[in-house]
């Protein structure tokens, strides 16, 4: 006959032994948000603001969707990282002189043209000419753009390139008559796909670059 084991008392009970997780078990919290949110959610927002958005956003303004200050390294890393993201895609998030954006990738504007199909507005070799001018001798005035042409340059050319939004005049030279002094403008470098003047491209490209932004944009 077995013996018959008594139980212990209660106060005697072997306590639970707590064992540790497994390395896969445990979540490693990388988020910037204090519980709140995390990493992943906040790319999120970030991605639903930019896609929804027909401008560019600037850090500054994308910094108001957190609930918690960011500076402008973390923005602009979990930026990076949605722009990883987004790689394989047909379409990309760029930056620009004005702030981030999503755009469709160049190679598949052939197919959305197919949906709207428009001629896209082409621009003559001078007022392509003038741009380029104003672009890398910036400020500049009527009278220099038509020194450095060799000829003159007439004001419908000026006032095409004032009604695109890729020139604005930005004072005047304090030299008799006073005439205007025109620079470049944040919506041609957005144009271009562009985030500064150092990255300008020859003056063959910039037409190319401008026609193809032109047909997106219709």
């Amino acid at each position: 006959m077995s013996e018959q084991v008594e139980p212990l008392p209660q106060s005697e009970a072997p306590l639970p032994v707590e064992t540790e997780p497994s390395p896969e078990s445990v979540t490693v919290c990388t988020d910037l948000f204090g519980g709140k949110m995390n990493t992943e959610q906040f790319k999120r927002v970030i991605e639903a603001a930019l896609l929804t958005t027909t401008e560019p956003l600037p850090v500054s303004e994308l910094k108001k969707l957190s609930d918690v200050s960011l500076d402008n390294h973390q923005l602009e890393t979990l930026l990076e990282e949605l722009a990883q993201d987004w790689q394989e895609r047909g379409v990309e998030l760029t930056r620009v002189a004005s702030g981030w954006r999503f755009r469709a990738k160049p190679e598949m504007q052939q197919y959305l043209d197919r949906l709207n199909p428009q001629k896209p507005p082409r621009y003559s070799r001078a007022v392509l000419e003038t741009l380029a001018i104003i672009a890398y001798h910036q400020p500049v005035t009527r009278g220099d753009i038509e020194e450095i042409r060799g000829v003159a340059v007439s004001s419908q050319i000026l006032k095409t390139l004032e009604a695109r939004g890729w020139i604005e005049a930005i004072g005047t030279r304090d030299t008799p008559g006073k005439p205007e002094l025109f620079a470049t403008t944040k919506q041609m470098l957005d144009d271009l796909n562009l985030r500064a003047l150092q990255e300008l491209p020859s003056l063959e490209e910039i037409g190319a670059l401008l026609e193809q932004e032109a047909t997106t944009a219709g």
